[in-house]
Order: structure tokens, then C-alpha cells, then sequence
């Protein structure tokens, strides 16, 4: 794969994640029940709305600036925060009795993967240096 193709394929997610951040914004009740959660009331829908519209634009705008040239490093961010998701996930199986969530988990643990592996090979480190 090029160089160009990766980072046309990490902007792509990028879009992906930050259009499920918009729709955490106007859509609510779709954007939950694709997560197979409902809704919830008043200061609990702050919170669900609030932090998965966070999630997934945070994600999905600095897998956007990662593919950029000379920001790659960025990508370790939305890697962080979706490989990370599959490791709760998991945490709250083993430990809290939530179901194991197998397609979710498979999903977060590829997009996580590729974010790092395009890090790494796009070429600079942290932001500012290589």
C-alpha cells in the first residue's frame, strides 16, 4: 500500500468517526441505539451525549490531522482512545459482567491497529520531531 493510499484510508475513518460524532450531536437516539444502549434522561443524556460525541469527533478529527504530512504522530491519539475502548471493553466483561462485545471490540482493535501501524509508518514521531 502507498503512502498516499494510507492516509486516504486513515482520513477515511477519520471521516467515518468524526460523522458519528455529529450524529452523537443530532441524532442522539440513533447514534445510541447503534451501539445497542438506550438513551438516557437528563443528566445522564448530558454525560452519554457529551462524552461519545467527544469520543468519536476527537478521534475522527486527529485521525484527519494524522494523515497529514508530517503529523502522523497524531494518529497515536485516536489509536489511544479506540484501542483503548477495546481494552475497557474487555476490562467490563472479565470484571463488571457486561457481555463481551465481539464485533465492537473486533472493529476498535483493527482501526486501533492501522492507526499505529500508519503512525509508524508515515514517519515522524511525536508532532514536531522525527
Amino acid at each position: 500500500m502507498s503512502d498516499d493510499t494510507l492516509r486516504n484510508v486513515v482520513r477515511a475513518v477519520g471521516a467515518l468517526f468524526t460523522l458519528l460524532g455529529v450524529r452523537w450531536l443530532l441524532d442522539p437516539a440513533g447514534a445510541a441505539e447503534g451501539l445497542g444502549m438506550p438513551l438516557l434522561d437528563g443528566l445522564a443524556r448530558s454525560t452519554q451525549v457529551g462524552d461519545f460525541a467527544s469520543f468519536f469527533l476527537v478521534a475522527g478529527l486527529t485521525a484527519i490531522l494524522g494523515a497529514s504530512p508530517g503529523r502522523a504522530g497524531l494518529l497515536r491519539v485516536p489509536a489511544a482512545l479506540i484501542g483503548g475502548a477495546a481494552v475497557t471493553r474487555t476490562l467490563a466483561w472479565l470484571f463488571r459482567g457486561a457481555d463481551f462485545a465481539t464485533s465492537f471490540i473486533a472493529v476498535e482493535v483493527v482501526v486501533g491497529a492501522l492507526l499505529l501501524w500508519a503512525a509508524s509508518r508515515l514517519g515522524d514521531a511525536w508532532p514536531g520531531g522525527r
